[in-house]
């Protein structure tokens, strides 16, 4: 990334005529990457941790959780999604989840990842963060077609529905976690050098159901 990509404003023919891409745009694009890589990181760190040293690692993996999901914050904010209310959706999906997590995370006396573990019953609430996640990538599947992200989407709800009605052995939960470690890091690395205008979408088809919002009202 140069800092001419950033400096010149592009001009594109939409659905519903011609947009401007800016400054503020790519960079906006460029938060919602480093939110991305930001949550990836946590989720390798993490992952690696708990093949290398089990329940030895669970003290570190809360606090590597808190920074999982600022990160999913961050992108949340500046993903673009032309449905707003599916974007809304995710956004309180995170809240949710982020809000189980300090009541549940304050109300024990051992690890998170570990009382998560054992008492699945609480991804009912945690979950909901990892709902936010999957929207991203089940986003990112439909707009660019990303082979990776389609599997996620399906990974991710799996392992954890698995979990949560005890029908995954150990065993396969530890080669879906890798899995899904894996795809992460793939999506993560490729949103990287990914061309960032297409990331903004068009902005023609943001302002339209913007119009037809006031319209309505």
């Amino acid at each position: 990334m140069t800092s001419t990509t950033f400096a010149q404003p592009q001009i594109y023919q939409g659905q519903f005529g011609e947009y401007t891409i800016t400054k503020s745009d790519r960079i906006g694009v460029v938060i919602y990457r480093f939110g991305l890589v930001l949550a990836a990181i946590c989720l390798i760190i993490s992952s690696n941790l708990l093949f290398i040293q089990g329940q030895q690692a669970v003290n570190i993996i809360t606090p590597l959780f808190v920074i999982f999901s600022i990160g999913l914050g961050i992108s949340l904010v500046t993903i673009h999604i032309y449905l707003a209310v599916l974007h809304r959706v995710l956004q309180a999906c995170l809240l949710i989840g982020s809000i189980a997590s300090i009541i549940i995370a304050w109300q024990i006396d051992e690890p998170l990842a570990l009382y998560v573990y054992h008492h699945p019953i609480t991804l009912f609430g945690i979950g909901f963060t990892f709902v936010a996640l999957t929207g991203i990538y089940f986003k990112e599947a439909f707009c660019f077609n990303r082979l990776e992200t389609k599997f996620l989407t399906i990974i991710v709800p799996f392992l954890l529905l698995g979990h949560l009605l005890g029908w995954l052995p150990l065993g396969i939960e530890q080669i879906l976690l890798a899995m899904w470690t894996i795809l992460f890091t793939i999506f993560a690395v490729r949103k990287m050098i990914q061309p960032i205008d297409p990331d903004i979408g068009d902005k023609s088809v943001f302002t339209y159901l913007k119009e037809k919002k006031s319209v309505t009202n």
